[in-house]
């Protein structure tokens, strides 16, 4: 049985790690507004270019040969798979439902007897699967979103794809991220930007026909590279969203598991003193 002295420190232990706890869910909901609306904010600017692209690229089918960012190599020898996560932990499951969706995606390619290659956004899923995919790890980004994602390190990490693709060390490329629905919900997703993957509108009821100036093989080798760095970043800005909302969600429960903790520590450390108190009246009554 531990002594009241070892009783009151750990209450004073874990009264300490709440008002850590408390202050991390604090800061992580201050942020998490401005990640929240910048994330939806981005998301028709995304989703606008990628029809964009896809008019185009319809319209060039007939035309002339497409590039090969938009059509692929031809090959399925090698899938590039970009997975974002977070740099720091204390965030819940965010980081470890990331890394076994990863893994699950990686194992079901490598399944198919498809190569597989990793460029990781984040400390935590390079560092998780290293061991396990040391050799298949094409390059490893970190503290891209401190404290806010920046454009242009976006757009060095959308060079670099390209220069891997021209290097064919890859035929497709897939992005797998967190999306950002509510501070208690996200879901990993992935999706395809290389080649580009046609999708249809059916949500759509506009069918409007389009005149390009300058033609429609210049503006795609012009705004598909823009249309790489504009997915990655609007990824991001959704991977980094939810991590704020996850990182508040368990910080708060870490806050009331820590108050209830405090509760029953100082009930027991309440009753062993009163069991310490009648032992000494018992005895000096004897």
């Amino acid at each position: 049985m531990p002594s009241l002295k070892d009783l009151r420190n750990r209450i004073s232990s874990v009264k300490s790690t709440k008002k850590i706890t408390s202050a991390m869910k604090m800061v992580a909901a201050a942020k998490l507004k401005k990640a929240q609306d910048n994330a939806i904010a981005a998301r028709p600017y995304a989703k606008r270019m990628q029809n964009i692209i896809e008019s185009l690229k319809n319209n060039l089918l007939t035309k002339f040969p497409t590039p090969s960012l938009i059509s692929g190599t031809g090959k399925d020898d090698t899938t590039l798979l970009i997975v974002c996560s977070a740099d720091r932990g204390l965030c819940g499951g965010f980081n470890s439902s990331v890394i076994k969706y990863s893994k699950k995606v990686a194992k079901e390619i490598i399944k198919k007897g498809t190569k597989v290659s990793f460029i990781f956004i984040g400390k935590k899923a390079g560092n998780a699967m290293k061991r396990e995919f040391k050799n298949n790890t094409l390059d490893v980004f970190s503290e891209v979103a401190n404290p806010t994602i920046d454009f242009n390190l976006v757009q060095k990490i959308r060079n670099k794809l390209i220069e891997y693709f021209k290097k064919n060390y890859f035929d497709k490329c897939f992005l797998i991220f967190t999306k950002f629905k509510s501070a208690i919900s996200q879901e990993v997703t992935k999706t395809q930007i290389i080649p580009l993957k046609n999708e249809s509108n059916e949500d759509s009821n506009e069918k409007v026909s389009y005149d390009f100036e300058p033609s429609e093989e210049e503006i795609l080798e012009e705004i598909v590279p823009n249309n790489i760095a504009t997915q990655i970043y609007t990824s991001l800005l959704e991977s980094l969203a939810s991590e704020h909302g996850a990182r508040m969600t368990a910080m708060d429960n870490a806050t009331r598991n820590a108050n209830e903790k405090i509760d029953d520590l100082t009930m027991f450390y309440n009753r062993s003193r009163q069991a310490v108190i009648t032992k000494e009246l018992i005895e000096i009554i004897s």
